[in-house]
This record gives structure tokens, sequence and C-alpha cells, in this order.
């Protein structure tokens, strides 16, 4: 076996000059866990046209693996919820369900986690096993626990971290409901995505507690949010920055196929978009649309001529919204009970009226009822305790729990 200690100790050493790895501890960790060993049996990397060429570890050359495995990069190791790279020889199509995150955004949250010696964390999404290694070695492995959903992923993980000398608790399991029995945790962290926080998490965190995840339900326009328990069981903080990651199991839904001129056939209204529904592809936008609209999903398309065709649709709600680009701009056309993009150009105008601001302007409030999101604001205190008010409320969206 190749002896990756130079690429560790150079990946720890991007990272630090990246700004991203600030602490020593984490630096130790990331010198000493050998990131190969949690990349078994491969992993695919992409190709053109839209598939993925396997490469296994016994299969590739040492120095070749040992490179790959230290790429800035994510690495894709399973494919449809079930292919992995030791299951074929040649290139193949599939959508990714499983994959090592790149070890910039792994190491920037765990030091936005802020642990300290001690502290019991548990991890929603096990994956590879990569990240769990880091926190074992960091915070020893008694006080780690991991869960993951799928029983092949979950084993993976379980056998690598045995390798690398981490008997730590793996758990196969729906993340969403935590893992009571090991409660309550100092942290609670996800390497999934969430559409909102489940308040599982909250309850099984300790009063001073934090829990970090990424929030949002688009492949893209996802916030990493960073709360803080209470003792009375809600929730504070805000979203930090920008992360994307895969949803998780329980909460992903398929893309919106089939007819669909049939789903936005029947429109109540058509008129002039005020907004353009490309800002939908910028970041904080799309962000913001999650927001206004949750459940709402983004779709794109073509005419029978070519024109581009964009698409909002609420599947659960029975509404859409369709974008039709024309020599003027948009034109949007709605139907159902909610008026989607009403919602959202709302938004987005009273967004673009408060200068545009950046996604880590945005705070969070949790409770067992409801998620409360704002921009903007001003702190009161009452009764001995502190609370944000939004000045604007088209910046401020309350999603309450069915």
């Amino acid at each position: 076996m190749t002896d990756t200690a130079p690429q560790r100790r150079a990946l720890a050493e991007r990272l630090e000059t990246a700004g991203i790895l600030t602490s020593p501890q984490w630096r130790a960790a990331v010198e000493a866990v050998p990131r190969e060993l949690f990349l078994n049996p491969g992993v695919f990397l992409p190709m053109d046209g839209g598939r993925w060429r396997p490469v296994t570890a016994l299969g590739a050359d040492p120095v070749e693996w040992a490179g790959i495995a230290y790429q800035d990069q994510s690495l894709t190791t399973q494919l449809d919820g079930h292919l992995t790279a030791d299951a074929t020889s040649e290139p193949v199509t599939g959508s990714p369900t499983s994959s090592s995150t790149t070890p910039v955004t792994v190491v920037s949250m765990l030091e936005h986690l802020d642990v300290e010696e001690g502290h019991q964390v548990l991890e929603i999404g096990t994956g590879t096993g990569y990240s769990s290694a880091l926190m074992c070695h960091r915070l020893g492995e008694d006080n780690v626990t991991t869960v993951e959903v799928d029983p092949q992923v979950a084993a993976r993980a379980d056998a690598a971290l045995e390798t690398a000398g981490y008997s730590t608790w793996t758990v196969t399991g729906d993340g969403l409901l935590g893992h009571p029995l090991r409660a309550p945790y100092d942290r609670v962290i996800a390497t999934c995505a969430v559409s909102r926080i489940p308040y599982t998490w909250i309850r099984q965190t300790k009063p001073g507690g934090i829990v970090l995840t990424t929030v949002g339900s688009w492949g893209y326009g996802t916030g990493l949010a960073k709360v803080i328990v209470h003792d009375d069981g809600t929730a504070e903080g805000r979203i930090i920055g920008r992360s994307s990651f895969m949803q998780a199991r329980s909460q992903a839904t398929p893309p919106v196929s089939g007819d669909l001129s049939a789903r936005s056939a029947y429109a109540d209204t058509e008129r002039q978009a005020k907004v353009t529904p490309k800002l939908l592809e910028e970041w904080m936008p799309a962000f913001l649309a999650q927001l206004s609209v949750p459940g709402t999903q983004l779709t794109r398309a073509a005419s029978s001529d070519g024109t581009p065709l964009l698409y909002l649709f609420d599947t659960d709600r029975e509404s859409f919204a369709q974008f039709i680009q024309d020599g003027h701009g948009w034109t949007v056309r709605q139907g159902g009970p909610v008026a989607l993009w009403d919602d959202i150009e709302q938004t987005l105008t009273a967004w673009h009226d408060a200068g545009s601001p950046d996604i880590t302007t945005v705070r969070l409030h949790v409770t067992d009822r409801a998620h409360t999101y704002w921009i903007g604001g001003q702190k009161i205190t009452s009764g001995g305790r502190s609370r944000w008010i939004a000045d604007n409320p088209a910046l401020r969206w309350e999603h309450r729990v069915a």
C-alpha cells in the first residue's frame, strides 16, 4: 500500500493556506486519516455525455489512486442507490446517490462545528465514513455517533472505520430521526440537505448545543444553517454560507417529468414577468425562491421549435408557473390555488430593493411548530429573552410544520 502521508500533509497545507483549516486539532486529524481507505471499493469519475468511468482501489495504479483520493473535489462512490465501481468495468450512466464530499467542504463544516474536548457528536449521513474518522481522531471514537440510511453504504463505512482503527457508533437508519439512544448531544452535523431542520435533532441536542446542516431542496441555492439550541427547546441562528449536498433519502423527490404541457394546460393568469426568471439560476435568488414557495421544483424544457421553457411545479398543491421567452422578455402563465411566481417575484423585488444582501444575512428560528426565516430586522428583548424581528414582511417566511 502506498504511504499517503505526504499527500495528507499537502492537503492540510492547501486547506490551511485557503483559510479553511484553522485549528491545530483538525489539522492533526487531516494529516492522520487516510482518505483513500474510505473510497473502497472505488469511485466513478465524470466523463462527457453524462457517463461515469469506474476506477477501483485494487485495479488502479497506486500513484493514480492516491492522486484521485486527494483531489480537491467530491468523488462519487455509488450510482442509482446500488451500483459501485467494482460492479462494472465499462463507463456507465446513472445518478449519484453517495459520495465522498470534497475535503474543503468537510473540513470547513467541522471547523464551524466549534467542538470542544469531551463533546458528544451526532453525524447524519455517514457516507464513506471519512468525516466520521476525522471526528473520531479529534474527539475519540466513543464520542461520535453516525447514522447512515443505506445499509450497504453503512457497512462499507463501518469496515473502513475499523480498518483505520476507529470502532465508533455506526448506526443504520433514517437520520432524520436522529439516534435518541445516545442523546443528548453537544453537536449535530448533517452531510445531507434537508428541506427543514428536523425537530428531532433539536430535541436530541443539549441546551447551548449546535446543529449544523444544509437547508433547501434544490440541487443548488441551498444554505448552511447553524443554530444554537435554547433551554426552552427552540433554536436560533443563521445561514453561514452556501452549501450543496445530496437530499436526505426520505425527503428526495423525483424530478417532474411526463407531459409538461398537460400539467400546465389550464392557466388562470398570463402576463409579462416583472422579474426575469433567469435570476433563479443564481444562488441567492434560488434560495429565496425556496423560502417563498417551499416544495416547488424548477424544471427546464424546450418547445418543439427549440424555444427554451422554464416551469415551476408544486405538485402537492397542484400549482404551476410556466415561463415563455419572447422578444420583450418572459411571459408567465400561472395556474392552481397558489400563484407561485407572484410570491417569488414579490420576494426578489424586496430583496433587490434591500440592496441584494448575501445569503449570510438570513436568520432563522426553529420551534416544534414552525421554522421562521428572515433578512434584516432588529433585536428586541422581552422578559429577559431576546429575539429578532424583520423590518420588511416580504423578507420574512414562516413554514408551519404539518
